[in-house]
């Protein structure tokens, strides 16, 4: 499966004669955008405050599968449509359960997040509440400006939490911030998911966009090389505690085969931005 959807609605992968510019609008709810190194997946279903539905989940796992198959993008931002960043799963789909068919396109959705190869930042504007926080917390940067609230409700509707999606707030929160969170059901706004660790910056709304660019570009600046491995062995490391052999042998001699750190050598030397040649394949 690759990227982006050829006319029969089918992926395939895209290759270096693509435009560098497209915009996919999905009918489920869900946008992809690709603009050079930079994607975008845009929750869009303003009217609901991006809350998901069962193909809107559908549709996350198997947009995120195909841009990560594109070896052009280097960073994936997500962010909701107009005023809100998501209001949690849409309840009307929820009256069956969440077993079944949904929970797995939930569960494979939100790990094909959390696996993307190359660095993702969740944009958070309005309500983050339910899914949306798990959402939020598959990406490895989460940015908010001073609107957004943040909620894990299940406690109100008598749900147990996906367990994928606890271990991953155990992980990223703590487990006595998790507890709280979890268990209360409380609404917190940005200044304490910030203090949480569930938010890495806050900004006034008119600069969000701008800091959300900054980092970008920071990140475009760097080796692609050094996030990817490192990724790739900080989820060993969360999984398992520590970094296999296999892994460590793979990107042991890369830095040098790709000629990653002779550019990145030469740049420094010479005083300049490095153009560092190294993509995932």
């Amino acid at each position: 499966m690759g990227w982006p959807p050829n006319r029969s609605g089918d992926f395939r992968e895209a290759t270096s004669h693509d435009e560098p510019n497209r915009r996919l609008t999905m009918s489920t709810g869900v946008d992809i955008a690709v603009n050079g190194d930079v994607a975008t997946l845009t929750l869009n279903r303003p009217e609901k405050r991006n809350s998901v539905t069962h193909d809107m989940w559908r549709a996350i796992g198997d947009s995120v599968e195909a841009l990560a198959k594109n070896s052009n993008v280097r960073v994936l931002i997500v962010r909701g449509e107009g005023h809100h960043f998501c209001a949690g799963a849409d309840i009307g789909g929820l009256s069956d359960g969440v077993e079944g068919d949904y929970a797995q396109d939930n569960w494979r959705a939100e790990e094909q997040l959390t696996n993307f190869p190359a660095p993702t930042i969740a944009v958070v504007r309005g309500n983050c509440i339910g899914g949306g926080v798990s959402i939020a917390l598959t990406c490895d940067i989460r940015i908010a400006d001073t609107t957004a609230t943040f909620g894990i409700t299940p406690a109100k509707l008598g749900i147990v939490y996906p367990s994928n999606s606890l271990e991953r707030a155990v992980r990223e929160l703590g487990a006595s911030n998790a507890k709280r969170l979890i268990f209360t059901g409380d609404i917190v706004d940005a200044e304490a998911a910030c203090n949480s660790g569930l938010v890495h910056e806050v900004h006034a709304p008119d600069a969000l966009d701008k800091a959300v660019d900054t980092v970008v570009a920071t990140l475009l600046s760097r080796s692609s090389l050094t996030q990817t491995a490192t990724k790739a062995m900080i989820s060993e490391i969360t999984a398992s505690g520590s970094v296999s052999e296999a892994t460590r042998s793979r990107w042991a001699p890369v830095p040098k085969s790709s000629g990653e750190l002779d550019e990145g050598i030469a740049a420094f030397k010479e005083k300049r931005t490095p153009t560092f040649p190294w993509r995932r394949r």
